[in-house]
C-alpha cells in the first residue's frame, strides 16, 4: 500500500481499478491538515469538485465549511477527503464495488494522518467505514470506537441543504456540538 503522500496521490491518480475513472476531469484526494486530529469523510465528489479537484467547495462545502465555524474550526485545521475519489456519474451514490476498490486509498489517507476523530458526512460514508448495517437516520450522533478511532457519523452537508423541515439540522447541531466536545476531550488528555 502506498506509504507516502507522493505514492498516495500518484495511485489516485493513475488509478483504473472501477469504471469511474472513465468519467473522470480530476481526481480527488482530499485537502486540509495532513496532522489533523478530525478526519471529515463524505461520500463522493460533485460536479464542481472533479473540475477543481477539490473536495466540498459546491453548496455543500460551503455548508460544511459553516458547520466547522460554528464549532470554532476550520476546514484547514482539519482534514476532509471522500469514500470515492472519482465522480459518479449524475451524481449518483457509489456502488459497492467503487466503493470496495477506492477503501485502500481512504485507508491510506488515515494511515498517514493518524486522526483521532472520523467524522463521517452521511450514509455512504457511514456504511464504508462503520459497516454495511449502517443507517444515517437510526445511527447518527452515535459515538464507535476501533483500532483507537472516534467516530462519529452525521448528516451530508448536501441532505442538509434539501432539508425542509429543519428536523435534520437540529440534529446536525447536536452531533457537532458533540463532535467539538469530544476533540476537546481528547485534546485535554494530550495535554
Amino acid at each position: 500500500m502506498e506509504h507516502s503522500w507522493t505514492d498516495l496521490e500518484r495511485a489516485v491518480r493513475g488509478c483504473t481499478r472501477c469504471k469511474l475513472c472513465g468519467g473522470r476531469t480530476n481526481t480527488v484526494l482530499g485537502e486540509g491538515s495532513r496532522e489533523a486530529a478530525i478526519l471529515c469523510i463524505g461520500e463522493g465528489p460533485g460536479q464542481q469538485e472533479d473540475l477543481q479537484g477539490r473536495p466540498f467547495v459546491g453548496p455543500a462545502g460551503r455548508l460544511l465549511d459553516k458547520m466547522l465555524a460554528a464549532i470554532s474550526l476550520t476546514r484547514e485545521e482539519v482534514y476532509i477527503a471522500n469514500v470515492v475519489k472519482c465522480r459518479p456519474p449524475m451524481n449518483r451514490s457509489p456502488e459497492p464495488d467503487e466503493i470496495q476498490n477506492c477503501l485502500p486509498f481512504l485507508r491510506a489517507q488515515v494511515g498517514l494522518i493518524r486522526p483521532r476523530i472520523l467524522f463521517l458526512l452521511g450514509a455512504t460514508a457511514g456504511r464504508a467505514v462503520i459497516g454495511p448495517d449502517f443507517r444515517v437516520t437510526r445511527d447518527r450522533g452515535k459515538w464507535a470506537e476501533r483500532k483507537g478511532y472516534h467516530m462519529l457519523a452525521s448528516f451530508h452537508p448536501s441532505a442538509l441543504l434539501r432539508d425542509q423541515s429543519g428536523a435534520w439540522k437540529r440534529l446536525a447541531w447536536e452531533d457537532l456540538k458533540s463532535l467539538r466536545a469530544k476533540y476537546d476531550e481528547l485534546k485535554g488528555e494530550e495535554a
